[in-house]
């Protein structure tokens, strides 16, 4: 009982899609309602006596043409085809197959084979009287109209929504996105500044050891002292500025995230490698022996370069000051045919003994020479540091003049600001949101001139068929009970049932066996009533006009 339960449930909910609201379910039934009253209501103008039956089939299609679309379309064109009555059913029911039916295949299928039933029904219940050529013809117009175009245009509506929902959901990931990026990179910035930090204060910081280490050898303050203690305070300004300057930013907020590729962020203020110079003769002013030498042809270097050569050759001399304290420094920079080489070498520091010993033990992080390596991958180098035979210390780095993996980031970078701004990169065309469109205005156009092809033929088959069916007065008299059929027929129009149908019924009497023809009269003007038509018959029998009549057919 359970299984029956739930496939009864699963049928209803296949049949019958919701949500259903109470309100949907009160619309739903009164627009049921008034289809089938409006079907009735044509099929008692029509005077078929089946108001009744077809009221309740158009109600009950209308209900079901949600969840069985294609079925929905082909009954629809069987009853359609059979009376006018469900015709306004077939137009909502070609609207509903166009926007549900998703699969192209389905859909003309369903269409092809509707459209098969609506002609085959409509013929049977004409029981074949009419022309083929007109009964496809006519079928053909009235399906286009009442189910085709209801279908495009539904099928547009489809698409169209189904495009914006799309768009409203590839837009809302953007912003996401954009979210996480600006997030992202607002992280990276703080590492970046507290690289930065570490960089400079610890120079800074490291000069301030240098020179209380100075301090503490000498107990007495004479004029180099007065001058190193002078030294010792501007430094230290200069730490609590940067600190100041640099946290304010920074707030509390750091993170190990790397930087962002391709922005490095600001050139130092003191000029890159033009500021290197600045911090050799810092470190001298500070009582250390450094030598400085440049080698090659001075290159320009990208702002990244620049940036991370003043890094590196900062950090090491603040190495060198913390861990070989009075030891002699060397910083060279070299001009190779295709990389920048900064080095900074310098060997083991002297014996120290009492405060100035004690003043060499430093206290290292450990994160200034990854942030090294860190701002020389980004730029496309490399960084090596280690002890030289001599127990010093030396630390090279590598890095490219035009930084290339940066220009590469950055290509891809404005690639994503493309993206990110909801357009397609340059050069990509996109033609996807069109093609809905253009499918639906193409199918709509197609329609509308098979639609004005079938009135054109149309208009000229009822004159022509008009014509064929019509046979004037003079000639009617002229022809003559007995004379042959052929000889008759050769004067007479070819004809047309069309025209002639109603007739039959009308008149006298028929000659028993015998084949008769049809024709509307052309009396050129008689005061009779604009219904009533005068008729022509011609009865045959045995190849011979047995019988000729004219009488008049009340309209």
């Amino acid at each position: 009982m359970e299984a029956i339960a739930q496939a009864w449930s699963k049928a209803v909910r296949t049949a019958l899609p919701g949500p259903w609201r109470p309100r949907r379910v009160v619309g739903e039934a009164v627009l049921a309602l008034l289809m089938g009253l409006f079907a009735g209501l044509l099929e008692m103008v029509a005077g078929t006596g089946l108001e009744v039956p077809f009221g309740l089939a158009v109600a009950g299609l209308w209900v079901l043409r949600r969840g069985f679309p294609a079925t929905v379309l082909l009954l629809t064109g069987v009853i359609a085809g059979w009376s006018i009555g469900p015709l306004p059913l077939l137009v909502c029911a070609g609207w509903v197959a166009g926007a549900r039916i998703s699969r192209v295949r389905r859909l003309v299928g369903a269409f092809v084979l509707s459209f098969l039933l609506f002609g085959v029904f409509g013929a049977l219940k004409d029981g074949f009287t009419f022309s083929p050529k007109l009964i496809i013809g006519l079928s053909l117009g009235v399906y286009l109209v009442f189910a085709v175009l209801p279908a495009l245009y539904g099928r547009y509506r489809a698409q169209r929504r189904a495009l914006l929902d799309a768009l409203r959901e590839r837009n809302d990931q953007l912003v996401r996105e954009r979210a996480m990026v600006v997030h992202q990179a607002r992280l990276r910035e703080r590492h970046r500044i507290a690289q930065d930090m570490h960089d400079s204060l610890g120079h800074q910081l490291a000069l301030i050891s240098v020179h209380s280490g100075a301090l503490e050898v000498d107990r007495t303050l004479s004029d180099r002292q007065r001058e190193a203690v002078g030294v010792l305070r501007q430094a230290a300004v200069a730490a609590m500025r940067e600190l100041r300057e640099v946290v304010g930013v920074l707030h509390d907020e750091s993170t190990a995230l790397p930087p962002v590729v391709g922005s490095p962020g600001p050139a130092p203020a003191r000029g890159g490698v033009d500021g290197v110079e600045g911090l050799v003769e810092s470190s001298r002013g500070a009582g250390a022996r450094v030598e400085f030498r440049t080698e090659g042809e001075r290159r320009p270097l990208a702002a990244a370069v620049d940036h991370a050569a003043y890094r590196i050759v900062q950090e090491a001399l603040t190495n060198a000051h913390k861990h070989a304290p009075g030891a002699p420094i060397a910083v060279a920079l070299r001009y190779e045919p295709d990389a920048l080489v900064v080095e900074v070498t310098n060997p083991r520091a002297p014996e120290l003994v009492g405060a100035h010993a004690g003043a060499g033990a430093v206290v290292s992080g450990g994160q200034g020479l990854t942030g090294l390596r860190e701002r020389a991958r980004l730029v496309g180098g490399m960084v090596h540091a280690g002890p030289t035979p001599e127990q010093g210390f030396r630390l090279a780095a590598v890095l490219p003049y035009e930084g290339a993996e940066a220009e590469g980031a950055a290509a891809l970078l404005a690639e994503d600001d493309w993206v990110l701004g909801g357009a397609s990169p340059p050069g990509d065309a996109d033609t996807g949101p069109r093609r809905p469109a253009l499918g639906c205005a193409a199918g709509v156009v197609a329609v509308t001139l098979i639609v004005a092809g079938l009135v054109a033929w149309g208009v000229v088959a009822f004159v022509r068929g008009a014509s064929d069916s019509m046979v004037q007065q003079s000639v009617y008299d002229q022809i003559q009970v007995g004379e042959s059929r052929s000889e008759v027929m050769h004067r007479l129009p070819p004809g047309n049932d069309f025209f002639t149908s109603d007739f039959r019924d009308a008149g006298p009497p028929k000659p028993e066996g015998a084949y008769c023809r049809w024709y509307t009269l052309a009396k050129g003007g008689t005061g009779d009533s604009w219904p009533d038509d005068h008729v022509a018959r011609f009865c045959f029998k045995g190849g011979v006009l047995v019988d000729k009549v004219e009488y008049v057919a009340k309209g």
